[in-house]
């Protein structure tokens, strides 16, 4: 018999284990690439919160430090997106997968597909994840309530296998795991392997400041809470003080959060003030937004930036998965990934075996 963590995603992403590390804003930076994809997952480069200048560096950084196939996540309403775009086709020969939430029409997928690309989107509704198929993706990416950042409500183990039922592409599932049981009960849904954001942001190789992970480390599940005033969408964050101000917020201050936070994102990506207007449209577009909730949405890499790039947790916030709260220690990608293969080989030989001891004579 084969190993059952040898599944189709591995087959087609090139990975030996079915586990993708997301592509976290600030987060998925080279060295969590260069370090998920040697120790057997897959790694997603977030250039959605880069520039064009900053992709290519950054590209070419992950290929100096791994021949291993690795993935790029963006937005086509970013800054600068079609370059980015161009830039990942230019790189066909080592990025295997593209990953985005809002972003490529069916033409744009189609050139993806025609350089062998695989087209993995991550959705959080089941309409979603079929909207997706009709556009021609390879795979999706469900993303349960449990996950960080912008989640949905419907929990993984319900979403999961409505999507499982909708859909005839492979499904990876995500939003809540953390280890080698969960790789094994995914498995046993049917998904073909997992998705995980903040299991890997709490790993050694994580650019995170060790400030900021030390504060990750004292968040337990009852500090981690879903808002909606960082952008109007739910988002799953750590409490901290700066997010409790912002949740008492009122309308005022929340235009002038949307105004400071386009500065800054101006100032820091050299971008005009028609470009960020461009992208706060192209997310009004996609998502039927006001103003100014794309606004903020297009600039809440700034805030994230405080946190996980600056280590300023008093003036950053912090995007988590719920499962950030039993999370404890912060092993290197190797350790983290041999220990969840190990886990979910035990659990699946475990299960194989059941049945087949015979009860003693009487």
């Amino acid at each position: 018999m084969g190993d059952p963590l040898h599944t189709i995603m591995t087959e087609r992403l090139g990975c030996r284990w079915p586990i993708i590390q997301t592509a976290m804003g600030w987060v998925a930076e080279p060295s969590l690439v260069i370090g998920s994809t040697k120790a057997g997952a897959f790694g997603f480069l977030g250039a959605a919160v880069m520039t064009p200048d900053e992709a290519r560096a950054k590209l070419l950084a992950v290929r100096r430090g791994t021949d291993r196939p690795f993935g790029v996540n963006f937005h086509m309403f970013q800054p600068g997106a079609d370059q980015i775009v161009e830039l990942i086709l230019a790189n066909r020969d080592q990025v295997r997968a593209v990953s985005f939430g809002r972003g490529p029409n069916a033409k744009m997928i189609a050139r993806f597909k025609d350089a062998g690309i695989l087209c993995v989107p991550t959705v959080g509704a089941v309409k979603h994840a079929q909207k997706m198929v009709e556009l021609g993706v390879d795979m999706v990416n469900v993303q349960g309530g449990e996950g960080g950042g912008h989640t949905g409500s419907v929990p993984t183990t319900v979403l999961l296998p409505q999507v499982l039922d909708a859909v005839q592409v492979p499904v990876i599932a995500s939003g809540g795991f953390a280890d080698g049981r969960g790789l094994a009960a995914a498995l046993a849904y049917g998904a073909v392997g997992i998705a995980m954001g903040t299991r890997f942001l709490l790993t050694q190789e994580s650019p995170v400041p060790d400030s900021a992970k030390a504060e990750y480390l004292k968040a337990g599940t009852d500090r981690i809470i879903v808002t909606t005033r960082l952008d109007g969408i739910p988002q799953r964050m750590v409490r901290t003080t700066l997010l409790d101000r912002i949740e008492k917020s009122g309308k005022l201050t929340m235009w002038l959060r949307a105004i400071e936070a386009s500065r800054t994102m101006k100032k820091q990506t050299g971008a005009s003030w028609v470009d960020l207007i461009r992208s706060a449209s192209g997310m009004t577009a996609h998502g039927a937004m006001p103003l100014k909730q794309a606004m903020l949405a297009a600039t809440m890499p700034m805030l994230i930036q405080k946190a996980v790039v600056d280590g300023d947790i008093e003036h950053g916030v912090m995007a988590t998965g719920v499962v950030g709260g039993r999370i404890n220690e912060i092993p290197s990608c190797q350790q983290l990934v041999d220990r969840i293969v190990e886990e979910a080989h035990g659990r699946l030989n475990a299960l194989a075996s059941m049945g087949r001891e015979t009860a003693p004579a009487l």
